[in-house]
C-alpha cells in the first residue's frame, strides 16, 4: 500500500485541495489551471481534447519537467512545537497533439502526467506515530482524440490509464506499535470534453475527468504490542471526478482572459479501509479497522490572463482552492486546508519550429486551527512551490 494509507494521495506535491497535481505544463502552471477554454498547443490533449481542433495544422510535442517544493508545515498544539520535514521532487509531463487526420479534421493526442500524489514525513512524536512516511506516486498514460462537430464546436474524449505506487509507515516508538506498508495498482478511465467557439475571439468549454477507483495491493508488515503480522494488504481510495466549465475571450490587443470553474468530487472518499487477507489478529485489527474520511465536495475558482506580444506570450494566474478535508478527520497524513494560487510563466518562440518556456506558481494553504479525536492545535505555514520549464517543437 505504498500509495495506500496515503489515505490521499495527496501530491508528490500537494497542489490542489485533497491530493489532486492539475499542473502538468507549462502553460497550466503559469495560469494556475486557468487553462481549459483557452487550451492551445500541445497540452490541450491534456486540458481540453476537443480544442486540438483548432490547433495548427502540425504535430506538435511538449516536454517539462515540473519541480516541486514541500515547505515544513508546523503545529503548534497540546502535543508541543514540531514541524514536517521539507521535500523536493521533479515531476516530466509530455504531451503530444497529431496534425489533422484526412478529410474528418480529427486530432490524436497523448499525454504522460502525473493526476495526483502525496508525500507528507514527520519525524517528531506523536505525528510519526501516523504519518512517519506517506508518500503517493501516480502516472496517467491518457491518450485521446478531437472531432469537429461543426465550424463552431467540436468534441473530445480521452482513455486513461493510471499507475500507482505508494509506501506508508508509521512508527510509535518507545511504544511497539509500527507498520510497513507499501503496494501497487493500475486503474482506468476516461474523460470527455467540449468546445464551443461562436466567435474567432470567444471559446466556452467543458470538461469531465471520471473517477478511478486506485484498487492497490501490496504487503505490509504490522507490529502492535507482542502481536506482528507480515503478508498480503490491499485498499481502495477514489481519485475523484471532476468537472470544469470555462469561458475565455480574446480582446483585439492579444489578451485572453479566461475563467474557470471546478468541481472535484471529493465526497467519494467516505472512508479508509485495509484489507489483510481474513488475517485477524491485535495487528490487524488496530491498523484495519477502517477510518472514516467523510471528504466534502469542493470549488475551485482559477483566473488566467495571457497576452501575446510578437515572439513573446506572457501570462499569470491566481485559484481560490478549497479543502475537501473536515476538521474531524484531518490527520498528519495531510493536514489539508483552503488556498490562494498565484503564478507567472512565459513562452518564446525561437523559431517556426521550437518555442521554450518558464513559469512559477505559489500555493499558499491558510493556517488551521483542529480540534477532533487525535488532534488540537494549529497547522500552519503550509506552502507549495512549482517551477516548470519545457520545449515545444512542431514538424
Amino acid at each position: 500500500m505504498r500509495i495506500v494509507v496515503l489515505s490521499i494521495i495527496a501530491s508528490a506535491t500537494l497542489m490542489a485541495g485533497g491530493y489532486a497535481i492539475p499542473e502538468s505544463s507549462i502553460n497550466a502552471t503559469a495560469l494556475s489551471a486557468a487553462y481549459v477554454a483557452n487550451a492551445h498547443g500541445a497540452d490541450a490533449a491534456y486540458y481540453n481534447p476537443a480544442a486540438m481542433v483548432y490547433n495548427d495544422d502540425a504535430n506538435l510535442f511538449e516536454f517539462d519537467t515540473t519541480y516541486i517544493g514541500l515547505s515544513p508545515i508546523d503545529f503548534s498544539g497540546t502535543t508541543g512545537n514540531y514541524s514536517s520535514k521539507k521535500e523536493n521532487f521533479l515531476v516530466p509531463t509530455l504531451h503530444y497533439s497529431s496534425k489533422r487526420v484526412g478529410d474528418s479534421g480529427a486530432r490524436f493526442g497523448l499525454s504522460i502526467v502525473a493526476p495526483g500524489g502525496l508525500s507528507k514525513r514527520w519525524g517528531t512524536q506523536p505525528a510519526k506515530a501516523s504519518a512517519e512516511e506517506f508518500s503517493l506516486q501516480t502516472i496517467e498514460f491518457n491518450p485521446s482524440i478531437a472531432i469537429p462537430l461543426s465550424d463552431t464546436m467540436s468534441m473530445g474524449a480521452g482513455f486513461r490509464i493510471v499507475r500507482t505506487d505508494g509506501v506508508v509507515k508509521s512508527n510509535a516508538t518507545p511504544t511497539p506499535v509500527s507498520r510497513d506498508l507499501s503496494g501497487d495498482s493500475i486503474d482506468y478511465g476516461f474523460n470527455l470534453a467540449l468546445n464551443y467557439r461562436p466567435q474567432p475571439n470567444i471559446s466556452l468549454a467543458a470538461t469531465y475527468r471520471s473517477k478511478i477507483d486506485l484498487d492497490v495491493e501490496g504487503s505490509a508488515d504490522l507490529r502492535y504490542i507482542a502481536t506482528t503480522y507480515s503478508g498480503f494488504a490491499s485498499v481502495t481510495i477514489p481519485l475523484p471526478a471532476t468537472l470544469n466549465v470555462a469561458a475565455a475571450y480574446t480582446f483585439d490587443t492579444g489578451t485572453t482572459v479566461e475563467a474557470v470553474y471546478e468541481r472535484t468530487y471529493w465526497s467519494a472518499y467516505k472512508s479508509l479501509d485495509f484489507d489483510y487477507d481474513g488475517t485477524v489478529n491485535a495487528a490487524t485489527v488496530a491498523f484495519g479497522t477502517p477510518i472514516p474520511k467523510n471528504w466534502k465536495d469542493t470549488n475551485t475558482y482559477r483566473l488566467g490572463l495571457t497576452h501575446q506580444y510578437d515572439q513573446w506570450t506572457a501570462m499569470a494566474g491566481v485559484a481560490y482552492d478549497e479543502t475537501p478535508v473536515p476538521e474531524s478527520t484531518l490527520g498528519y497524513e495531510l493536514p489539508d486546508s483552503d488556498a490562494w494560487i498565484v503564478s507567472l510563466g512565459g513562452r518564446y518562440q525561437i523559431d517556426p519550429h521550437w518555442n521554450v518556456g518558464l513559469a512559477g506558481l505559489v500555493d499558499m494553504k491558510k493556517a488551521r486551527n483542529v480540534m477532533n479525536s487525535t488532534i488540537n492545535g494549529e497547522f500552519s505555514n503550509a506552502r507549495a512551490y512549482l517551477v516548470t520549464a519545457g520545449i515545444e517543437y512542431r514538424f
